[in-house]
């Protein structure tokens, strides 16, 4: 016995009680949104960015990663926050972009815009 005060059994155990969660945010080409890729599991910021590299970056299937310790990331559920207490859904572009696309398709087959009705 070479006196050391721990096993063999006990080093993993130890080792892994200083692993940390980062979730792993990649972008698949230029102009796409980031998206959740998964997340590896480390000691720091260092190695988990290799990790993430070689999990998500190795048959170049990412052109950009984010590595972020779990522990950063907020959850923002609280409703307060996330529904405004006014309606204001007339701010939302939604209505312009189905007439944009209407405008094209009767210009593609050729018809003309229909007059208003008359009430």
């Amino acid at each position: 016995m070479s006196g050391k005060t721990t096993s063999e059994h006990d080093r993993p155990a130890a080792r892994d009680a200083s692993l940390e969660a980062w979730e792993v945010f990649r972008q698949e080409k230029d102009g796409d949104p980031m998206r959740h890729g998964g997340s590896v599991m480390a000691p720091d910021a260092e190695l988990a960015t290799h990790y993430a590299r070689e999990m998500f970056g190795r048959r170049q299937e990412s052109v950009r990663l984010w590595v972020v310790r779990r522990s950063d990331v907020h959850d923002l559920a609280d409703p307060d926050l996330l529904q405004p207490p006014l309606d204001r859904s007339f701010k939302k572009p939604g209505g312009y972009v189905m007439r944009d696309k209407l405008a094209a398709a009767r210009a593609q087959s050729g018809q003309a815009k229909p007059k208003a009705r008359s009430k």
